[in-house]
Order: structure tokens, then sequence, then C-alpha cells
């Protein structure tokens, strides 16, 4: 049976981020009565929501507090069905930096809200994992039984809160359901990731781009897609104590998204190695590329929507057209290098 999420209580955390506050307006698009867990600051910001159409914006109940404080966490969820679990630091290069923080963040947070699920027997838990839990591709494409291979500390922090939130699952009956997106580009992405990167820079006039690796592939997801992808899971009642790829099916070099990009914007650029963005050798994911058919066969009605080169290339386009508007792009400092 189909489980529907209009008028269901739900908690998205980590709303403010970039997938989160996509999916978010979404849920309150689609009926749902969304509590939206964002980090306390003394700003008093909401992040991407502070940005959503006041309509939207109205409709949500905002709940600012920290994943790594379980009795912030337990305060939110009570009176929740559902709970989409986002809120993650998720920057690689800075894992090398402040490897302590994701293990806090990450682990500890995690097991903060599937003891505070399990306590207040929540309907659903969907836990968001990554597609970096594994690591250089050891075959392609890559299914959910590939193994698991901690390459930064970032993806040792999300292979334990994995392990976390299914021993709940395992050990308890906690209703968790893990989703695990590939690479999400889109709208709002911070430009730690490669795609604004490469956007924001070239919008700023640069001709000579300046970026890591080129030769590593990625299996890039449109956030509508992997939005939907989300959804469904938690209308369907086939993924309990199931781990589920959100995929394109589509593998790409970070060079071959540059040319891509480039095109699109109607620019003659040249790419230079930054060392910096470089990351160790043994540490660097080589080789990413989603097998989806179990998102098929499990999610009704999901499939990507953005797939292969030319949904790429119109995700691209709709990404670029976002970056470049004057008010978004007087968001981001493209001089900097942010990891």
């Amino acid at each position: 049976m189909t489980i529907k999420i209009a008028g269901k209580k739900i908690l998205v955390t980590g709303a403010d981020g970039f997938i989160g506050s996509h999916l978010t307006e979404e849920l309150v698009k689609q009926g749902a009565d969304v509590r939206a867990f964002v980090l306390y600051n003394s700003f008093n910001s909401w992040g991407w929501l502070d940005h959503s159409p006041q309509k939207i914006r109205s409709e949500m109940d905002i709940f600012s507090g920290d994943i790594r404080d379980p009795y912030g966490v337990k305060k939110a969820i009570k009176g929740c069905d559902i709970i989409f679990h986002l809120a993650a630091l998720i920057a690689i290069p800075y894992s090398y930096h402040s490897p302590d923080t994701y293990v806090d963040t990450n682990i500890k947070g995690t097991l903060n809200i599937v003891q505070a699920a399990r306590e207040l027997e929540v309907e659903k838990m969907i836990h968001t994992s990554t597609s970096e839990v594994y690591g250089t591709a050891q075959y392609v494409p890559i299914d959910e039984g590939h193994p698991l291979q901690g390459q930064s500390p970032y993806s040792a922090s999300k292979i334990g809160a994995d392990q976390i939130a299914m021993s709940f699952y395992n050990s308890f009956g906690t209703p968790v359901s893990i989703i695990r997106p590939f690479n999400t580009y889109g709208p709002r992405q911070s430009a730690r990731a490669v795609i604004p990167t490469i956007i924001t820079q070239i919008a700023k006039g640069k001709k000579r781009i300046r970026l890591g690796a080129l030769e590593p592939t990625r299996d890039f997801n449109y956030v509508r897609d992997t939005v939907r992808g989300f959804i469904a899971m938690a209308e369907s009642d086939r993924v309990l104590g199931e781990v589920v790829n959100i995929g394109s099916n589509y593998e790409i070099s970070i060079g071959e998204t540059v040319n891509l990009i480039a095109d699109i914007m109607k620019s003659n650029i040249i790419v230079e190695t930054d060392k910096q963005r470089v990351r160790p050798g043994k540490s660097e994911v080589e080789r990413l590329w989603a097998d989806n058919s179990k998102a098929k066969i499990l999610l009704t009605g999901w499939e990507p929507q953005y797939s292969g080169r030319d949904g790429f290339r119109a995700g691209l386009k709709e990404t670029v057209e976002w970056f470049t508007a004057p008010e978004n792009i007087d968001k981001y400092k493209a001089d900097l290098y942010n990891i």
C-alpha cells in the first residue's frame, strides 16, 4: 500500500541546506505539515529557506536547533509522523581539516535522531546517505551491495551514520530506510561543489578556471530528481530496512562536465589545476556510476527525468540560469576557494 505524505506531520533536518530547502518546499506544495529543522545561529538565519516564496515559508513550522543536542532533537521530533534526516557536515576538504566535528554531527547527530524516533514511535525515518560511502568503484554500475570504503573522514562518518541508523532497524524495529543519492546539483548548491565552482567562475568573467582533478567521473543528479526520490521513499511501503541508490545511471568526467558548462555559457576558458583543490591520492574517489534499478523497482513512479547526456545538459542549463541571475550570483564568492 502506498503512503501519501499529504496531511502528514513531517520533520526535515537540514531544511536550511541545498537539498533540504528544495525538499521542504516541495513537501509544503504537496500538502504536508512541515516542521523545518534549521541550525540555530545568532543571525536568525534560516539558510536557503529565507529565500523561499513567502506563501510557502509561511506554511512551515521552523525549529531552530542543533542535531548534536539530543534534547532539542527529541523536542523537534515530538508529534511528527515522518522524519527526513538530511542534516550533516558534507564538505570533504573540511573533513580533512576538522574530522572530529564530522563524528559529532554525522554519527552522534544521527544517533540522536534514531533514538528519538524509536522512543516517540514515528511511522518512518528516511536517513540520508551519500555515494561517497562506496569510494572508488570496484565495479560499475554501483549497486547497493557494493563494498563501503571510507576514503575520507567525511565518507567514514557517513558510513558510521548509515550503520547506526540501520542498527536501530535491526535491533529495535525502528522504521528506518536509507536513501543514497549520488552527486546532486542544481540551484542553491554550495560553491564548494564542482558544478557551482565552474559556473560561478565563468559567470564572474574568469577565463582561467581553477579546479582540482579532471579525470574522476561522477553520476550527477539534478536536484528535482533527488527530491522526487526522497518523497517516493517516504511514500513506499517496500523500503523499510532497505538502502536505495538515487542516481541517473549516467557517468561523466569532471573534465567533460567543464566543457558542457562552458558550451552552455558560450565561454572559451582554460582550466588550471589548483593544488589546494586536489584531494590526497588515496582519498580521491575516481569513479562513481549508479545502478538505480532497485529504486525503479521499489519506488512507485520514480525514475530520473534528467537522465543521460541530454538530461544532464538540460539540468545544467537550468542551473546556469539560476546562478547567473544577479540576485543569486552575488551570494557567491567566486574568487575564494571554499573548503
